[in-house]
């Protein structure tokens, strides 16, 4: 009797391949594990390439369709860059693993081989991201943010085209499809925040499917999930439904977790900071304590005034489109 295939539904881009197949690998290498098959599925964020990340009103840009592939059965595994899933799973879903994260630091790849603080005056740097544009002004107020949307490879083509002195893309990324010659810099998180989740490969099954998750389980990596949970927390307590420019990086170092957040203007010329820790100990579950980590960072950012801040994104007609 043949054994029913784990159908992972994935975008089409390189780097999602590259992560389905990582995926797919780590299933395959357990005994017993039954035949996995990819499914591309093409979303909104596929096929929109003609708005800005920023406008496009959510999160689930680059997860909807696949979500809706999961509910109806047409594949019973997803995968997704866990900086594009929202911080509300779907009904009928759950996260069922997060692999160990990759370096979660933003990347700055530039035709002239320099540091940000190198760059020419009035430098073109490319990004989609708010939250880059917002602590790239922080940074240096003379840059010129311009546009920049397509994957991986594309945005490095129109790198060498010459239409941007400089581009920044996460890290992750680049390491995992091979291109880390192309990286001029590593931005450190202090200059530039990195997004939620940024680095770390979240796996999504449907809730209580045990045919996907008994092979999920393995895979989930006890600190990132840790480190994770208090920043997606802390976004989910202080977005508003779309992109925001808001940085949180959370580190585990033996039983201490602590979580840096930072919201930033998109002018950059206003930004507030929070760094809090807290033990992990065995009378909580870690995962409780976390959240509870991301919520109180959230608190505190929003009594300092995050909210004013965060509103701006609401009114995005200072950016530079081009």
């Amino acid at each position: 009797m043949s054994v029913r295939p784990l159908r992972i539904g994935t975008r089409a881009s390189a780097l999602a391949l590259w992560q389905a197949n990582r995926v797919a690998d780590l299933i395959r290498a357990q005994p017993g594990a039954p035949p996995v098959e990819l499914v591309h599925i093409k979303t909104e964020g596929d096929l929109r390439t003609d708005i800005p990340l920023w406008a496009a009103g959510g999160r689930a840009f680059f997860t909807k369709e696949i979500d809706r592939a999961q509910l109806d059965g047409e594949v019973d595994i997803a995968v997704h860059s866990l900086k594009d899933l929202s911080t509300v799973i779907a009904e009928g879903l759950e996260l069922a693993a997060v692999l160990e994260r990759e370096d979660p630091r933003d990347a700055l790849l530039t035709s002239h081989g320099a540091h940000l603080e190198d760059l020419p005056p009035a430098a073109r740097v490319g990004t989609s991201s708010l939250r880059r544009r917002a602590f790239l002004l922080r940074a240096r107020p003379d840059l010129t943010l311009l546009e920049l949307r397509g994957n991986v490879p594309t945005r490095i083509e129109r790198l060498a085209e010459g239409k941007y002195d400089a581009i920044v893309l996460a890290t992750a990324g680049l390491l995992r499809l091979d291109l880390a010659a192309q990286i001029a810099a590593r931005i450190e998180t202090s200059v530039l925040p990195p997004a939620v989740s940024q680095g770390a490969i979240g796996v999504c099954a449907r809730a209580g499917d045990e045919h996907a998750l008994q092979w999920l389980r393995s895979l989930d990596h006890a600190a990132t999930r840790v480190a994770v949970t208090a920043e997606r927390a802390l976004l989910r307590r202080i977005e508003g439904g779309c992109q925001v420019p808001l940085g949180a990086l959370a580190t585990l170092s033996g039983n201490r977790l602590t979580l840096r957040a930072s919201v930033c203007a998109l002018d950059g010329s206003v930004s507030m900071d929070c760094d809090e820790r807290t033990h992990l100990d065995g009378n909580e579950s870690p995962l409780a304590k976390a959240a509870e980590l991301g919520v109180h960072v959230a608190e505190k950012l929003l009594a300092r005034g995050a909210g004013i801040i965060i509103a701006e994104q609401r009114r995005p007609a200072n950016q530079d489109l081009p």
